[in-house]
């Protein structure tokens, strides 16, 4: 006997979280639970706004449509709208026990703000200290110099930056020229500093600082290939698409000899958790972009690892749909 239902959530951010071109104040979406016999699995549907091709309204629709399917007894197609293909896809796999319960809850912590603020949280990280620098955000120069003190003064340091597309190319040299020559190899890369692949690809060949694709990889030219100057790619489920779309694009990547990163699109505790497992499964040996939840101000149904936040139970959520 299989049943279904659908839940709506609303997480508040903490204040000054910006997304391109608007301030996010809630981080909404759905919780699906998909059960039949003693067994259940819960998947996340949020759509992330300005970067979802699809709305919360849209998906809440077509995954109403797909679970009256599947309680119908079929087996749907995966939906073409990645934030319900990855939620369904997790949901089943739980469901299944085709997920790994083992998780990577390793993250390369989100460096923001005064330098001199994040050098007690850099100097504390084990192991190889791997952090992700947003930039783009102020001038490109303040950027490069920010970058070249952060790698100064923390010799194993290695940073991830991302650049969401936000320069011109005159303003990635800007940023180039204050770092260091002699460091940008700790840079593991950039992604997507230019508003064109073309732009970004003269910019790794003529600066020596390495690349990784985000937006292209949602894009539907896209092909995954070595190329010189191009060291990863970063795959966002909530907007690729389900388990195994991604699971096929790791595999891409690692036989082009690139690095491939899971990272989040600012989901819920649960859905991150659920992203460090599929990390530990596929990607077991590269640290997982998954440091977003201190963005928000509570976390949803299943605990991260030694947060603080305040967990929302089932009974808080508002249960939309069941069948």
């Amino acid at each position: 006997m299989r049943r279904a239902s659908l839940y709506r959530f609303s997480l508040p951010m903490e204040a000054g979280v910006i997304l391109r071109n608007q301030r996010l104040k809630s981080r909404d979406g759905l919780l699906v639970e998909l059960s039949e016999g003693e067994n259940s699995g819960w998947g996340e549907i949020s759509p992330l706004p300005e970067f979802s091709q699809e709305t919360l309204a849209e998906a809440e629709a077509v995954t109403q449509r797909w679970l009256q399917a599947w309680l119908g007894g079929e087996q749907p197609a995966e939906s073409p709208l990645p934030s319900v293909a990855f939620g369904l896809s997790c949901a089943l796999a739980e469901l299944n026990q085709t997920l790994p319960i083992q998780a990577d809850y390793r993250k390369a912590p989100l460096c923001n703000g005064d330098p001199d603020e994040l050098f007690d949280v850099l100097m504390a990280l084990p192991g190889d200290k791997v952090a992700k620098v947003k930039v783009g955000l102020y001038e490109a120069v303040r950027d490069g110099m920010i970058v070249n003190v952060l790698l100064e003064a923390l010799p194993d340091l290695t940073l991830r930056l991302d650049a969401n597309r936000s320069w011109t190319r005159a303003k990635a040299d800007g940023f180039a020229k204050y770092v260091n020559p002699g460091l940008r190899s700790r840079i593991a890369f950039l992604e997507e500093p230019c508003k064109t692949r073309d732009e970004s690809r003269a910019f790794a060949r003529e600066t020596g600082i390495a690349i990784a694709w985000d937006e292209s990889v949602r894009e539907a030219d896209f092909q995954v290939q070595a190329e010189p100057g191009v060291a990863a790619i970063v795959i966002k489920p909530t907007l690729v698409g389900s388990i195994n779309r991604c699971r096929q694009l790791v595999q891409q990547a690692h036989q082009a000899g690139l690095v491939a990163v899971i990272s989040s699109s600012i989901e819920s505790s649960l859905g991150l958790s659920q992203l460090a497992r599929l990390a530990s499964w596929l990607t077991p040996d590269t640290v997982p972009g998954l440091d977003t939840l201190d963005l928000m101000q509570a976390q949803l149904l299943r605990p991260w690892p030694d947060s603080q936040l305040p967990l929302i139970s089932l009974e808080q959520l508002d249960r939309i749909w069941r069948g």
